[in-house]
Formats: structure tokens, C-alpha cells, sequence
């Protein structure tokens, strides 16, 4: 029989504090009437994605990643094979 009162006890503080807790996050958050969703559970629609920039012509494309490769070329990275091997690929050879 007392493990059944200490049982009960227990419960009840447990749903005592639960409800003490609520109202606190209620006070917080400056809600007067008691419900945190006063919306009737409708939501506003998710902004629109920004638009994808213009692509770029083609031909500036292969133009700056020449560039691109002959600096490094001019600095020492890519040997004079690695650097024709890779202006072959960007100009499609």
C-alpha cells in the first residue's frame, strides 16, 4: 500500500511541475492567452528561392580558365605536358 501512495505522489509532482513549466515558457514568451500557436495552424508560405544568375557566355568561361591555368603555369604548378593537357580539355581538342 505504500508503494502505491508513493507512486501517486510522485505523479502528481511530476504533472505539477510539467504545468508549472508551461507556464513559465507561456510568461516568457508574453503570451497573455496561453497558447504559444494562435495561428489555427496556418503557416505563411516559404519564401521564394533567389533567381539563378545569368549564365556566363562559354566563351568567357574558357577565356578566364586559360587565364586561370597560364598563372599557374607562369608559377611553376603545372609542368608544360600538365599545362597542354589541360588547355587541350578546356578548349575541347
Amino acid at each position: 500500500m505504500g508503494m502505491v501512495r508513493r507512486r501517486t505522489r510522485r505523479r502528481t509532482m511530476m504533472v505539477a511541475g510539467g504545468v508549472a513549466y508551461a507556464a513559465g515558457r507561456r510568461a516568457r514568451a508574453g503570451d497573455e492567452a496561453g497558447y504559444e500557436d494562435d495561428d489555427q495552424g496556418y503557416e505563411e508560405p516559404p519564401p521564394a528561392p533567389p533567381a539563378p544568375a545569368a549564365a556566363a557566355p562559354a566563351a568567357d568561361d574558357a577565356t578566364s580558365e586559360l587565364e586561370r591555368l597560364a598563372s599557374l603555369h607562369d608559377s611553376g604548378v603545372l609542368s608544360d605536358q600538365e599545362f597542354a593537357a589541360a588547355k587541350a580539355k578546356v578548349l575541347g581538342i
